[in-house]
């Protein structure tokens, strides 16, 4: 099975903007690749003048905000370190049981590499609020500059959601058969562990087992 990946844009970002983003980002490539009936949900990013949607499943976003909270705490403990975390669908199929493997296996055919450049701000910008608003600094040049960053950022994450809605588009003939009543595709997110390498090794054999597909644990 072919293994799509996309690697989407970089974005130089602050702590306190890392949630929404993720969040936006996340929830539009699962959004754009949901199989049946959903809930679409519009949200109104506070830090942007983006809108984007959910799929109105609160299991979904639940699990969504948990591993973005692990994100977090990691890009917290590796500062001026930048980060990546990997969206993947999979198909579980069974195989051939035998006295070293599971009886079934994932077969990924999709992954989406969200690429961040945390910048390292004063910290009453961090903040795990679901509401954070933003924190502006006194001075005229210094709301200037704050401004024209965000005009900045706001203009590449929009870059990025075109970027995922050209690849939904032009990107359809490795999409497994939908199964009936299935509304989503079986989907894991991982980041980096805890060293650099391990995280590198891992997302190397994803790609390897993307033809010779990884065990379920």
């Amino acid at each position: 099975m072919n293994c799509e990946v996309c690697q989407l844009k970089e974005l130089e970002v602050e702590h306190f903007e890392i949630r929404e983003v993720l969040r936006c980002i996340l929830h539009t490539i699962v959004f754009h690749r949901a199989l049946g009936l959903v809930r679409p949900k519009d949200v109104d990013l506070e830090l942007f003048e983006i809108t984007y949607v959910q799929c109105g499943d609160v299991e979904l976003e639940k699990k969504i905000d948990e591993k973005i909270d692990q994100f977090i705490s990691w890009v917290e403990k590796h500062p001026n370190k930048k980060s990546q975390i990997c969206l993947s669908f999979y198909e579980v199929k069974s195989k051939q049981p035998s006295w070293f493997t599971n009886k079934t296996e994932r077969l990924y055919w999709e992954q989406w590499y969200v690429n961040l450049n945390v910048t390292q701000q004063p910290k009453q910008h961090s903040s795990k609020s679901h509401h954070t608003k933003v924190v502006v600094d006194p001075g005229e040049s210094a709301n200037e500059e704050r401004s024209s960053r965000r005009a900045m950022v706001e203009a590449s994450l929009r870059e990025v959601l075109f970027q995922i809605i050209k690849f939904v588009n032009e990107k359809k003939d490795h999409v497994p058969p939908i199964s009936e009543g299935v509304i989503y595709f079986p989907y894991e997110i991982t980041m980096p562990s805890s060293s650099d390498s391990a995280f590198g090794m891992d997302m190397i054999k994803r790609m390897l087992h993307s033809g010779h597909p990884t065990m379920l644990s």
